[in-house]
């Protein structure tokens, strides 16, 4: 039987398929990164604005947001770099191997997985808020500032989850610029709806640090009804055809079999930046308003790396469903150095603290432990940096085994080992960063120690052999590879 022609879309898209596989890897992956490197870059721009419009309302309400942060971010990144990283890792996975029927059914399985996880973080937030951020540190109207602010965010945490869901389902499918477009476009929102909620500009009223709150959701909400239609308009490579699929665990299973494994890494660092903050809490608010905006800048390298780690998951898992294993691991590696690249130049605020810090407070203690923080965690940032890029391109590839427990080492060295030198041996505040860095440093080497000694080989092998039999000979070792 002679085959149907392409339709114009759809050599569209072949093309888009062939070139992460056959294209050049460096231009090819900065072409998919760079559209999200400058949507992180302004992302964070957005991020820090919010943070300087509540430093407005006072140090009270910088130690409170500072307690809600680990939570957003646990929420954020799991959304979108670790059960995200597993439905970009699947449906790109599904587009390398062919099976693009398999792809759009991927599409309505993590939709379900998103309904269901927002869910789950609203009733938890709420219901567990207030013990989390008393143990926390939490007192006085730092606490009442962080159960207003928590409040109001996680009360839509199902319109994040739907966002960063159906924005992995695009960028899975190759399609940076939509995602971007949409971040960009929503954070020129929060920045025009949050100081005027915060404050209250003409007939606006002054909600407060709820106001911050409301315009994220705002975002998140409008940017998903944007994805939505996309993925239901034809336009879309991956089709999400709502009434049309039975769900399938097996269809669940590819995208939790990486999914989960990326979410406990997630917990692991939002647990580890709340366990710290609990360390900083007992020496007092301005103490914790210090931590936390030093440990902002390196939350903000999380987004920053998520650029490259976007490109990496999609660019390595097509390759991995297509057989080029070889061509997978090298992309690894240019990614892996990029994003190092980009987090030591940040680190340089070690050098110059007070450019940063100064956006957000002039009180000496504040700024003290913050330029302490800087001075001895900045440089190890670029460690950070390779680490969670390559921790990205084993999403791709499937494998998360050994980033999970390089994701323990780095729990235990910074938060245990920071625990009992600040408390058994009184090294103090300096004793909790120091830990952090070594933490830092250790989880970079051992990820990129197993990637060396070649973790992904077999893996890949049985998962081709399982779902592409006829491309298992492309593997490596095949003259015909185009690795």
């Amino acid at each position: 039987m002679s085959q149907s022609p392409l339709t114009t879309a759809e050599s569209h898209v072949a093309g888009r398929t062939r070139q992460l596989v056959e294209a050049p890897i460096t231009p090819t992956l900065l072409r998919l990164a760079m559209p999200n490197v400058v949507v992180m870059v302004a992302q964070a721009i957005v991020s820090t604005c919010e943070v300087y419009f509540i430093g407005w309302l006072g140090t009270e309400a910088l130690a409170g947001v500072s307690l809600v942060f680990p939570l957003i971010m646990l929420m954020q990144t799991m959304s979108a770099g670790g059960m995200g990283g597993g439905v970009a890792s699947a449906v790109a996975r599904a587009l390398g191997a062919g099976r693009r029927s398999d792809a759009n059914a991927l599409a309505l399985h993590a939709l379900v997985i998103a309904g269901a996880l927002g869910v789950l973080f609203t009733t938890g937030a709420l219901w567990g808020g207030p013990a989390l951020y008393r143990a926390m540190g939490g007192e006085g109207r730092a606490l009442a500032a962080a159960l207003t602010y928590s409040n109001v965010v996680f009360a839509g945490a199902l319109g994040v989850w739907l966002f960063n869901t159906l924005a992995s389902v695009v960028r899975g499918t190759g399609n940076m610029l939509l995602p971007a477009g949409l971040v960009v476009g929503g954070g020129v929102l929060t920045l025009t709806l949050s100081p005027a909620l915060i404050l209250g500009w003409g007939p606006v009223p002054a909600l407060g640090i709820a106001g911050a709150g409301v315009a994220l959701l705002v975002y998140y909400s409008l940017g998903s009804l944007v994805l939505l239609v996309y993925l239901c308009s034809g336009q879309s490579l991956v089709q999400l055809a709502l009434a049309e699929r039975r769900l399938q665990r097996s269809m669940f299973w590819e995208i939790l079999r990486v999914g989960v494994p990326g979410s406990l890494n997630t917990v692991l660092t939002n647990l580890n930046v709340a366990l710290l903050t609990s360390l900083v809490g007992p020496f007092g608010t301005f103490a914790l308003a210090g931590y936390g905006m030093g440990a902002r800048l390196e939350y903000l390298q999380i987004p920053l790396v998520f650029g490259f780690g976007a490109a990496l998951v999609t660019m390595v898992g097509t390759n991995i469903g297509a057989g080029h294993m070889a061509r997978a691991r090298r992309v690894a590696w240019v990614g892996a150095g990029l994003a190092a690249a980009v987090t030591g130049s940040i680190g340089l605020f070690g050098v110059f603290p007070h450019l940063w810090l100064g956006l957000f407070s002039t009180h000496p203690e504040v700024l003290r432990v913050g330029t302490t923080y800087l001075q001895l965690v900045g440089p190890a940032y670029g460690c950070f940096g390779l680490g969670l890029a390559l921790y990205f391109a084993s999403q791709g590839a499937g494998r998360l085994l050994w980033p999970l427990v390089a994701g323990v080492v780095r729990l235990v060295i910074a938060a245990g080992g920071g625990w009992v030198a600040s408390r058994w041996f009184g090294g103090g505040l300096s004793a909790v960063f120091t830990a952090i860095a070594v933490a830092f440093v250790l989880y970079a080497a051992i990820v990129a120690a197993a990637i060396r000694a070649g973790t992904w080989h077999e893996a890949a092998r049985q998962s081709v052999a399982r779902h592409e039999p006829h491309t298992a000979r492309t593997l490596c070792g095949d003259q015909g590879c185009r690795c």
